[in-house]
Parts: C-alpha cells; sequence; structure tokens
C-alpha cells in the first residue's frame, strides 16, 4: 500500500507507530521548579550525538505555555533532565509511571521506584535503572502538529553525567545489552526485549 498522511491510511490503527521499530524508550525524570519530581516514559527519544553525547525526546500533545506534558515544562523551565534505561526488570514500573496524574504527584511513589540522587544536575535518577544520563536542557523545538491543540515538543540535551552499573560492563570494557535486557517499543501498545545480540565487522 501507499498512502499520505495527510489524507489518511484507511485502516484500524495508525502504521506509521509501527513503520519504525524499535525505538528506546525515553524514560525520563525531572524535578519541577517548585521541587516536585516527575517521571514518564517516552516512546519518541534516542542519543543524536556523541561528541558532545547529546540525548532528546519528543512529548507529543504538549505545550510550554499551559497544559504541557510535565517533563517537557520541567526540562524547558529547569533546564535539567535524566535519561533512565527502562529494562525488563522495571516493565511493570515504567508502565506504571505513564499514568496521567496530578502535576503535584510522584510517579517514583506512584510506581514503587527509588530515588538515587544526580551528581550534576538536579532531578533525581531511578535507582533500579543501571543506566542513567544525566542532561542539561540544550533546546525545545515545537514541532509541526496536525491541529491547535496538539502540541508536540521535542527536548534535546546535552549528557553531562553518565551513570553505569558495574555489573553490565564486561572484563574487555564494552556494555553488555543482553544482560540489561533493555526494552523497546514497537507499535501499538507492543514492546520487546533485547535478549540476543549479534556483530557484524563494517565492510572494508
Amino acid at each position: 500500500m501507499f498512502y499520505e498522511p495527510k489524507n489518511g491510511h484507511g485502516l484500524a490503527r495508525d502504521p506509521i507507530k509501527a513503520c519504525v521499530v524499535p525505538r528506546p524508550i525515553g524514560w525520563i525524570s525531572t524535578i519541577s521548579s517548585d521541587g516536585n519530581a516527575n517521571l514518564a516514559p517516552f516512546s519518541y527519544s534516542n542519543l543524536v550525538g556523541t561528541d558532545p553525547p547529546m540525548f532528546m525526546f519528543s512529548a507529543n500533545g504538549a505545550h510550554l505555555d499551559g497544559g504541557a506534558k510535565d517533563s517537557a515544562l520541567n526540562a524547558s523551565e529547569t533546564g535539567e533532565f535524566v535519561y533512565n534505561l527502562s529494562t525488563w526488570a522495571t516493565h511493570e514500573e515504567m508502565n506504571r509511571s505513564s499514568l496521567h496524574v496530578d502535576r503535584n504527584e510522584d510517579e517514583f511513589d506512584l510506581a514503587g521506584l527509588t530515588k538515587a540522587s544526580s551528581m550534576v544536575v538536579k532531578p533525581p535518577r531511578v535507582a533500579e535503572s543501571p543506566i542513567n544520563l544525566e542532561c542539561k536542557t540544550w533546546k525545545t523545538v515545537e514541532l509541526p502538529a496536525a491541529t491547535s491543540n496538539d502540541h508536540n515538543i521535542m527536548v534535546i540535551g546535552e549528557v553531562v553525567g553518565v551513570h553505569i552499573m558495574d555489573d553490565a560492563i564486561k572484563d574487555n570494557g564494552f556494555i553488555d545489552p543482553v544482560l540489561l535486557r533493555p526494552l523497546a517499543r514497537l507499535g501499538y501498545l507492543d514492546y520487546s526485549v533485547i535478549d540476543e545480540v549479534f556483530t557484524m565487522s563494517r565492510p572494508k
């Protein structure tokens, strides 16, 4: 099939989310300007640079002038956020943290997770997560949206601190993804877990 998104697809569910898979889950912790912690997962997220390391997440249906998803608003106002790796061991907690709750309600408590102090930024880390990236917000970008009431905010941050669980690093200095079993978002309500890896050398 072929379709132009502006004209609709004619299927029971929007297929575009199943066309770019798997997608890393950006499990983002922030803190509001008045000190309230927030935690939420985003399926539009990725590392977008390495020198310096840059990470981005995109909050759909958000707006920085009111009604914003808390993560985007907090990262914009305070200039800081933390990426926490979501794994099979924390998949239920990650899902619980996706609930839409009052801005003052703490998703760490809601999901039964432990806050760990960050070293460079103020937002707490997820202690149960084996990898955390402390980020300083570099830029927020309002992306195109279908309607004036539906806003999409992309937050880009520079990674200023990296936490890696010691047991995740092999003797030769490589992080073991099979040990970590990170989660990935597929289309619709589907997820996957990385538990098999193969290596390919680049052609010479």
